[in-house]
């Protein structure tokens, strides 16, 4: 099935809302003080309080999809994000941009899981993994790009243009939305503590889901030391913000590749390379992160290798999760995302929380997200012994 240029912008779009809204005011921080007469932490506490929403929201709007469907569900989130932004754009009390964030925060979280259930409910398998492919690594532009655009909005026309724009584009994607064919939720004879509870179940969701989330949760470990590292070695404010940029282009070739490899090879044979390299630049890191450096690169160079690795795997391994959870796919999404966050924020604290010894910690998390990352693949994999041990025996049966 082809899937038209349009539709993959308009998915895309969808994809990347939450990662722009996250980011395009960060630039803003010093002129958001001055407006709002406080402090730094009064204004960082707006992105903690995001993030927050983000992890909470996306399981409720995804068991809200799978019941009242996905456009309707869609386009109420994204008009309280679109209300919120604007909200955002004339507060002027510290505690409106902190609870106009959360209220933004939940409304993004719509179309950060139903654009995925869309994409498994729509299409087959192969051509679904062909879509993540596609636009998983345009994701990895966002935290470049997104505080670019707040730099010369804010220059030009200040911080508040930020949540205009925001809200200008959840408005724009909720008509178009509106324009999509509607899916109807299919009848369920199960509840929703059912539905999760079987996720929960599921050897073949849960060992995808927990590879996503650890692979991620390194990503998370690495971005949260990275800068303390940089600042120990002596590197300024410049060179910290260009370490991000090979990462960055990594992902997105390891992305672009894998899509190549699997309509190559397939994605079980290169899910088992795309480990093999994972593991291999993990204990790279691991080993340089034990040592007195003096540059940054026997660490960076090798973390890049992991960038392409999870460029490549999110795609297999979010496809993998979700097909195989197709009566619920919305909530499928939402359970996934938000236990993506819960990991990745909790390697992300404990690097925060030994800064001190950044380089020493940032190795050790990776290290265990690694292990993380194979536990879920044995589960997986686990899953599928099972089906074809019953499958023998039920073979077995009939000829008997």
């Amino acid at each position: 099935m082809k899937v038209s240029s349009w539709q993959l912008f308009y998915l895309a779009a969808l994809s990347m809302l939450g990662f722009v809204a996250t980011d395009m005011y960060l630039p803003a921080f010093k002129l958001m003080e001055q407006d709002f007469a406080t402090g730094p932490e009064q204004i960082a506490l707006s992105l903690t309080v995001f993030l927050v929403g983000m992890a909470s929201g996306q399981l409720l709007w995804g068991l809200a999809s799978d019941k009242f469907g996905h456009r309707n569900t869609l386009i109420s989130g994204l008009l309280l994000f679109a209300l919120a932004s604007a909200g955002l754009a004339w507060s002027d009390q510290v505690w409106q941009l902190l609870s106009l964030r959360f209220m933004q925060a939940i409304g993004v979280c719509a179309p950060a899981v139903i654009w995925q259930a869309m994409v498994i409910q729509r299409y087959p398998s192969k051509t679904s993994q062909q879509i993540f492919a596609t636009i998983m690594p345009l994701v990895a532009l966002s935290p470049a790009l997104a505080p670019q655009l707040g730099v010369v909005l804010t220059d030009h026309f200040g911080w508040n243009s930020i949540f205009i724009v925001l809200a200008s584009i959840g408005l724009v994607l909720a008509v178009s939305t509106g324009l999509q064919t509607n899916t109807a939720p299919e009848a369920k004879t199960t509840s929703v503590g059912q539905d999760i509870k079987a996720l929960l179940r599921s050897r073949t969701y849960t060992g995808h889901v927990l590879m996503f989330a650890t692979a991620s949760a390194a990503f998370f470990a690495y971005l949260t030391g990275m800068p303390e590292i940089m600042a120990q070695l002596g590197y300024d404010a410049r060179d910290i913000g260009l370490s991000f940029i090979p990462q960055t282009i990594a992902f997105m070739t390891g992305g672009y590749l894998g899509k190549w490899c699997v309509r190559q090879y397939g994605d079980e044979r290169v899910l088992k390379q795309l480990l093999a390299l994972f593991t291999v630049a993990t204990l790279l890191v691991f080993i340089a992160s034990q040592w007195l450096l003096t540059s940054i690169w026997p660490i960076l160079a090798p973390f890049c290798l992991i960038a392409v690795a999870n460029g490549a795997l999110y795609p297999i391994v979010v496809n993998r999760a979700l097909a195989s959870a197709k009566q619920s796919p919305a909530t499928a999404a939402g359970l996934q995302n938000s236990l993506q966050i819960c990991v990745s924020s909790l390697a992300s604290a404990l690097v925060a929380a030994l800064a001190s010894q950044a380089q020493l910690v940032t190795g050790v998390a990776i290290l265990v997200c690694m292990l993380g990352l194979w536990s879920g693949y044995w589960l997986a994999n686990r899953a599928k012994h099972d089906e074809f041990t019953a499958a023998d025996h039920a073979r077995v049966a009939e000829e008997k």
